[in-house]
């Protein structure tokens, strides 16, 4: 596989970004990944309210940089605002760059970087800082190499559509979206498409990324990133390289099926990557086309066998649809504030799902270091946006010691650190608050079996949970995988799981585990819950609402004004993936049919004291309550934080309604 150069294709000024990460009045937050260190100006131009005017330098506590390589740098603005901005307007800004490797000293806005970067009616991009938030977008689950469109860029068309269309016209929101929220697996660091691997390899060398050693087999086989990308990046065969766990014949065996098992349990892990590198240049190529204009005609290598050419060819199809909407969503991503937080796959399938599969991964050095290299991409890529100063303050200096030393003694020590952080979790001051909780690094192990699936929170975090919503009226939670589930896939995860088999259905679920049930159901039914309770999903490839309703009047607070707390469970998955239509049928009916309002199976489950009505999406055929369609959920609030309208957009350009059905209620 012969790559141009560096020399031969101009990196471009900008390679992600920018994105929007926080609006509040007096404080706003950005990120970008650029060529070189830069100053950068930030204007503002409110419509009654003269022009503010920031000029912020690198390495300062309002412009942090990251030196990733020799022609990748990261940038966060974290800028605090000498004049609050107005709330609830549209205001325009202009972000420049003046870029250290630009002799001429120029300053370069978005015109130099992109064609397509403001929406129709605007000549610069804009923001809009929401007093009370009234319509959130949501989902999780991207795979660019998924066969169904991006629900990014419908959510982009969305805003574009409430900009243009006029109010109470036809149109799909009744607002603007103030807050796009991604739940998880922004991107598959475990199952990468051929043509998409060999970009991420193209790109690292491109951009001059560190070379990265790491232990692997002693087989002939790649040792160095380097090496990877000469050899041809082991397209499709590198769960050779990832490590086994040996195993003596016991009970596992039979459990299990046999010995030498994969650390990492992904079924599409024959592409995963492995350096920091590949895994950085990943993202600028699932957020940002500007990336892929450096690129070379990808042709498969002629090492394929006619299996794997074949599946070459579906995906470099797929993908070549996926990079003509990432316009839409560079420009989505700079105008909407976007909080993010991982779930498994932005690390690997299954990350920390058990005792057992901790012990395994985190006791080989290459496995521990494939673990370590996602979670530093992550930190810096997603995290770090969530919570600035933090994030900087607490790992600002491992990042940049495993950046400028990858495959080294410094590079394992920094992500010793990072592994034992435990504030990846983050609320930001919205109203409601938006609180995003961390179901993969604080997770309770179970005390029965160390191959029995974790909870999803331990009690410290559960602990901390309840703090975080005291004295809180209403509150947008966003928990990766749904805290109220469908009940028949439920009892099929915990039969495999009782079983010994919990990797084959992915049992992570949150009544998995006793203490993580009693403590989650316990701050549902605390006397300070919030009246209003909205939770954001994601995870599972399907869509779905639930009303849940507390009964017996387990609040005490509420209880003297005779309301009770209420909750909505809110699914939206994927963003760019989904599930076999005739598997979630089966599913769905199959489900409908065993725990009906009358079935006792609902007598067997843990979620007492509750009323669970279903909502049906709306164009669906009779009896479907599980929406399988790749998209963006979005959800419309009244001035209390209760849903007033909630919808799943399709990829396709479809929007479905979510219509409560009472006399489906069943008691829990």
């Amino acid at each position: 596989m012969q790559f141009a150069t560096s020399a031969e294709r101009q990196v471009p000024a900008v390679l992600a970004g920018p994105i929007l990460r926080k609006t509040l009045s007096d404080r706003l937050c950005f990120w970008l990944a650029v060529r070189a260190p830069a100053s950068v100006r930030l204007e503002f131009f409110p419509s009654d309210a003269p022009v503010q005017s920031y000029e912020l330098r690198p390495h300062t506590e309002e412009l942090a940089c990251l030196r990733a390589g020799e022609q990748l740098f990261y940038l966060m603005i974290d800028l605090r605002l000498r004049t609050e901005l107005q709330k609830e307007t549209l205001i325009g800004y202009r972000l420049s760059l003046q870029l250290s490797d630009d002799p001429s000293g120029a300053w370069q806005d978005h015109e130099s970087w992109a064609e397509d970067f403001c929406y129709p009616g605007w000549e610069t991009p804009f923001l809009r800082v929401p007093d009370k938030v009234s319509s959130v977008m949501h989902g999780s689950c991207r795979k660019p190499h998924s066969q169904c469109r991006d629900g990014l860029v419908a959510a982009d068309r969305l805003v574009a559509e409430c900009l243009t269309a006029p109010d109470g016209g036809d149109r799909i929101a009744n607002t603007l979206p103030e807050m796009l929220v991604l739940s998880g697996d922004q991107v598959y660091v475990d199952d990468v498409a051929g043509p998409m691997l060999q970009a991420i390899m193209f790109l690292a060398g491109a951009l001059g990324l560190p070379d990265e050693s790491f232990e692997g087999p002693d087989q002939g086989l790649p040792h160095t990133g380097a090496q990877l990308r000469e050899t041809g990046g082991c397209l499709y065969h590198r769960d050779r390289l990832l490590p086994k766990i040996d195993q003596k014949s016991t009970v596992f065996d039979v459990l299990f099926g046999g010995t030498n098992k994969p650390v990492f349990t992904s079924a599409h892990a024959r592409n995963h990557l492995i350096t920091l590198g590949e895994m950085l240049s990943m993202y600028l190529l699932v957020w940002s086309p500007a990336a892929w204009s450096m690129l070379p005609e990808l042709t498969a290598p002629e090492s394929l066998d006619d299996e794997d050419r074949a599946m070459y060819a579906r995906e470099q199809d797929t993908l070549r649809d996926f990079v003509k909407g990432l316009g839409n969503v560079r420009r989505l991503l700079a105008h909407i504030p976007t909080a993010m937080i991982f779930d498994d796959h932005d690390v690997t399938d299954d990350w920390n799902l058990s005792l057992a599969w901790e012990d395994a991964a985190y006791a080989h050095p290459l496995s521990r270091r494939v673990i370590g290299n996602a979670l530093i991409a992550y930190g810096i890529n997603q995290g770090w946006g969530n919570r600035p100063a933090k994030i900087r303050k607490d790992l600002g200096s491992l990042f940049q010691t495993a950046l400028a030393q990858t495959g080294t003694d410094a590079h394992d020590e920094a992500i010793d650190h990072i592994l034992g952080y435990e504030s990846w979790d983050f609320i930001w001051p919205t109203q409601p608050p938006l609180i995003a909780l961390d179901t993969r690094t604080r997770r309770w192990r179970s005390e029965k079996n160390a191959r029995y699936p974790s909870g999803l929170l331990d009690w410290e975090a559960a602990t901390d949970l309840q703090t975080k919503l005291r004295g809180q009226d209403a509150v947008l939670l966003v928990s990766a995988a749904p805290i109220f589930g469908v009940k028949l896939i439920e009892v099929v995860q915990r039969f495999f799981t009782l079983i010994g088999k919990p990797l084959m259905v992915d049992a992570e679920y949150w009544m998995a585990h006793p203490g993580t049930a009693s403590a989650i159901l316990n701050i549902f039914q605390h006397r300070d819950t919030p009246r209003h309770f909205v939770i954001l999903s994601g995870d599972v490839h399907y869509s779905f609402v639930y009303d849940v309703e507390l009964r017996n009047g387990h609040s005490a607070r509420h209880r003297t004004t005779q309301i009770d707390p209420k909750i909505w469970q809110i699914c939206s998955s994927g963003i760019k993936n989904r599930w076999p239509d005739r598997l979630i049928a089966a599913l769905d009916h199959g489900n409908r049919w065993a725990f009906s309002p009358r079935s006792p199976l609902n007598w067997l489950t843990k979620r007492r004291g509750m009323r669970i009505v279903p909502r049906k999406p709306q164009g669906t055929p009779g009896g479907r309550r599980i929406l399988n369609a790749a998209g963006i959920g979005v959800v419309e609030l009244d001035d209390q934080g209760a849903p007033t309208r909630i919808l799943q957009l399709s990829a396709e350009g479809r929007s479905y309604a979510f219509e409560r059905r009472e006399a489906e209620a069943r008691l829990d």
